[in-house]
């Protein structure tokens, strides 16, 4: 890997980042939730003996943690919503054995939430998708242009702080850091735009920032508390949680990375860089596997939202030009594309975190009722990029080979 800070940013992005560039909320729940220690107690290993699936899927996994050096892998598989098998390999710590109830650090699958949050919220009449953040985010450079639309579906033409060299220096120096929203916007600010608001396409974690502290003025509630009532609530998601502080729910997967050319527990760096206060989220694979199914079947929302889901107006954007170079604005194609909050690859709707030794994936296939929800962490020896993705892979190969999944 080479060492320079951009690169090690990247490395730390969440999901997209390590899917559509060069490298790499207010969710979950209240305190009202399950008790920490306690685990998640409906996430289990399948009973066994499994079925002719779940052993095939569990075999794959046993070979991919072997092939791609683990530490760990956790995973669940459901067809329909039904249990094809869940389970956990290898070891959280040195003696400590993985289990398929740990929770780990989710990152962007917090922008699946939101995105079905913005939706929701658009068919009871409280927000317009179109709306300029003017109103709510007058501080915002260029306020009177941008819209909630163009906040979610990234399209608002704002840097991306996370690979700002001088931002991924100052990561790398201090991993325990708490960093503030202001902190974090000062960096896309400081730069010109890449394209004028609604012209292009490209990532930037500064637009689900933006937009959550747009949702919480817009409603008065606090962005955790709404993705609680309008998503996670209602999709029985009991273990996907904001975290105000860096502590993760027992019992904890660890984390482990080598970004800072060291192989060193990464487990409880602070993750208040990698979106606003309120939706910093931990989760486990079960919940992560519904999520997957209730998101990316638009279980909450009309058909006519889900048509948004599936492309709110990004394919056919992501124009290279003078100003924004090709490994920026990245080509939105029919196959392979941004929605509201959620990737669109191979008509699978996913969320696929990867940032301080955690990586992580949820997909879902429509046309199969097919959830995949798989979280791995590091030895010295794993390759670099999202490993959870890689088991993903090669799962719906196995089960759905005619609807590759290539993110």
């Amino acid at each position: 890997m080479r060492r320079t800070s951009r690169n090690r940013a990247a490395l730390l992005a969440a999901a997209l980042l390590a899917t559509l560039l060069p490298a790499g909320a207010a969710v979950a729940h209240s305190p009202s939730g399950p008790p920490g220690g306690h685990g998640d107690r409906d996430c289990v290993r399948t009973r066994h003996p499994l079925d002719a699936r779940g052993r095939q899927v569990l075999e794959i996994a046993r070979k991919a943690q072997q092939d791609l050096k683990l530490n760990a892998v956790l995973l669940r598989v459901t067809d329909g919503g039904r249990e094809v098998v869940t389970d956990a390999l290898g070891e959280s710590m040195t003696g400590v054995p993985a289990e398929p109830g740990m929770h780990f650090r989710a990152g962007s699958v917090a922008f699946a939430h939101i995105g079905t949050t913005l939706l929701r919220l658009v068919e009871q009449g409280r927000v317009d998708l179109d709306a300029t953040v003017e109103p709510w985010l007058p501080e915002v450079p260029r306020a009177k242009e941008i819209t909630l639309r163009m906040l979610a579906n990234n399209t608002s033409g704002l840097h991306d702080y996370v690979t700002d060299p001088e931002f991924g220096a100052e990561l790398t120096a201090a991993p325990f850091r708490a960093w503030t929203p202001d902190e974090l916007l000062a960096f896309p600010f400081s730069h010109d735009f890449w394209y004028d608001p609604g012209t292009n396409w490209s990532y930037s974690h500064a637009n689900y920032l933006l937009l959550e502290r747009a949702l919480e003025r817009i409603t008065g509630q606090r962005i955790d508390r709404l993705v609680e009532e309008q998503v996670t609530g209602p999709l029985g998601l009991r273990n996907t949680r904001n975290g105000f502080t860096p502590e993760i729910p027992r019992p904890v997967l660890h984390a482990f990375t080598s970004d800072r050319g060291l192989y060193e527990e990464s487990t409880f760096w602070n993750p208040s860089w990698t979106t606003g206060p309120g939706a910093v989220i931990t989760s486990t694979v079960c919940d992560m596997a519904r999520s997957a199914q209730g998101i990316g079947s638009g279980e909450l929302i009309s058909r006519r939202s889900y048509r948004t889901l599936l492309d709110p107006g990004t394919v056919g954007l992501g124009v290279p030009t003078a100003k924004c170079p090709a490994d920026i604005c990245l080509k939105q194609t029919e196959a392979k594309h941004f929605g509201l909050g959620v990737i669109v690859a191979n008509t699978w709707l996913l969320q696929n975190p990867s940032f301080s030794g955690y990586a992580a994936i949820q997909a879902y296939l429509p046309s199969k009722r097919l959830s995949i929800a798989v979280s791995t962490t590091k030895t010295p020896d794993t390759p670099e990029g999202n490993t959870a993705e890689v088991v993903a892979e090669r799962i719906a190969a196995a089960l759905a080979p005619e609807h590759p999944l290539q993110p």
